[in-house]
């Protein structure tokens, strides 16, 4: 298992290193700039919006951005010596707010590199190569305060064109084209709709069951969505599909390399949620 301190992790991999801390000094004795919290150690803190954090609520709290923005927001009167195992996303959050806070930490991690299912890197051949289908929504509030506070917001995303492409036997590609003057679901419908990666009866029972799908419902009812998401964890993605007529070539030909890239397993093992 490699032991790294958490500034030398995050010089590691530089994609990762936009959730990196800035604040920690390496076992070597390498130190570099601390980035620490301004809020004083006899301020107090209290949180009146924290059920705001959790549930619904917090797909719609923009609030959190700004939470993730300040951090910890105090710093800790007893300083802590704090081992976190996993120098992935949420490891290395986790140990940004602790540094905040003002605790030793030190990080552990099994691979030779920083950042887990969001960590990446260049091939020989110059390809930009991901861990898993890294997409940034626009309800990522958490997210994208951890990168203004790193200050990577402003170069570390790369926005393209919101199409899929599928690499099928032979080459052959495929594509789901979402952009659309319209936005979802209809984005989503018509791309269903024009892909080369369906025949006309699989396009019609897609249709259907994402029509029927928590997502649509969501948009005129939030909470009934969500509760329906929930209630889809403990079925299989190829269940809840199939339920409505979905067929075996649809999932082999666009929802597994889907759930691939989501969760490096097939839609016969991953939650419908």
């Amino acid at each position: 298992m490699a032991r790294l301190s958490i500034a030398a992790s995050a010089l590691l991999l530089a994609s990762a290193s936009a959730f990196a801390p800035v604040s920690l000094t390496a076992k070597t004795g390498t130190s570099l700039p601390l980035r620490m919290s301004t809020i004083s150690a006899d301020e107090t803190f209290a949180s009146e919006d924290a059920k705001k954090q959790i549930g619904n609520d917090a797909f719609l709290n923009t609030n959190l951005m700004q939470r993730a923005m300040d951090g910890p927001a105090k710093k800790n009167q007893e300083k802590l010596k704090i081992g976190i195992v996993g120098a992935g996303l949420a490891g290395m959050v986790a140990a940004m707010d602790l540094a905040d806070a003002g605790h030793d930490v030190e990080m552990f991690e099994l691979r030779p590199y920083v950042g887990g299912k969001v960590s990446s890197w260049t091939d020989k051949d110059g390809n930009h190569i991901e861990m898993g289908l890294h997409v940034f929504f626009g309800c990522y509030y958490n997210l994208y305060g951890i990168m203004k506070r790193t200050g990577s917001f402003d170069y570390a995303l790369r926005v393209k064109e919101h199409i899929h492409t599928f690499v099928n036997d032979g080459g052959k590609l495929g594509a789901l084209d979402f952009q659309f003057p319209i936005g979802a679901p209809v984005s989503g419908l018509q791309a269903f709709f024009k892909t080369e990666q369906l025949e006309v009866e699989d396009k019609f029972h897609n249709a259907v069951r994402l029509g029927t799908s928590p997502i649509v419902r969501a948009l005129f009812d939030f909470d009934g969505g969500m509760d329906m998401v929930r209630e889809l964890d403990d079925i299989t993605f190829t269940e809840w599909f199939t339920q409505l007529g979905g067929s075996r070539g649809s999932l082999d030909r666009m929802w597994d390399p889907i759930a691939y890239a989501l969760g490096s397993v097939d839609c016969d093992h991953i939650s419908a949620r």
